[in-house]
């Protein structure tokens, strides 16, 4: 194991923004889903994966060699998933439009006309919530391109620090 590495106080940041923020994003955007009813659309849905993939990258920087490499990635993954909520917010907001129409999968063991019956329509060009007029794609660009360039700054003062 790279001990030098994790030692650093930069490296030690940035590892710990890598696991935490996709974790706190996840955890807020499933407590507003479950909790609240605000159901995902596709281009939310998008936006998810990206920090499912960060988790299992920064969870990997604790175990595997080069950790900075793992912790980059993840913070690579991040920056992405905001980059999807930028573009998302920019469909929300009118100012183009999205690359697809909302849509959802239906199991194969389903019937299709009861599964969209019964399921609710959800708009990729609607925001269902917002805070200080920023919706959640909007907040989800904001913080996860933050972190994800927040992470690379970390990373480049440790190895120029080595």
């Amino acid at each position: 194991m790279d001990h030098s590495q994790a030692e650093k106080p930069a490296d030690l940041f940035a590892q710990h923004l890598a696991l935490s923020i996709p974790a706190l994003l996840l955890g807020g955007a499933y407590l507003s889903q479950y909790g609240f009813g605000l159901y995902p659309c596709e281009m939310c849905w998008w936006q998810r994966y990206p920090h499912f993939a960060a988790l299992a990258l920064a969870f990997m920087s604790f175990f595997a060699p080069p950790r900075s490499l793992w912790i980059a990635l993840a913070g690579l993954s991040i920056f992405i998933s905001g980059a999807i909520g930028g573009f998302h917010a920019g469909v929300e907001y009118g100012w183009w439009e999205g690359l697809t129409s909302c849509s959802s999968a239906v199991p194969a063991d389903v019937d299709p006309m009861e599964a969209i019956m019964s399921a609710p329509i959800i708009r990729c060009d609607a925001s269902p919530w917002d805070l200080f007029g920023i919706s959640l794609a909007g907040w989800n660009f904001l913080i996860s391109c933050g972190t994800g360039v927040l992470i690379w700054a970390l990373l480049a003062k440790s190895s120029k620090a080595s």
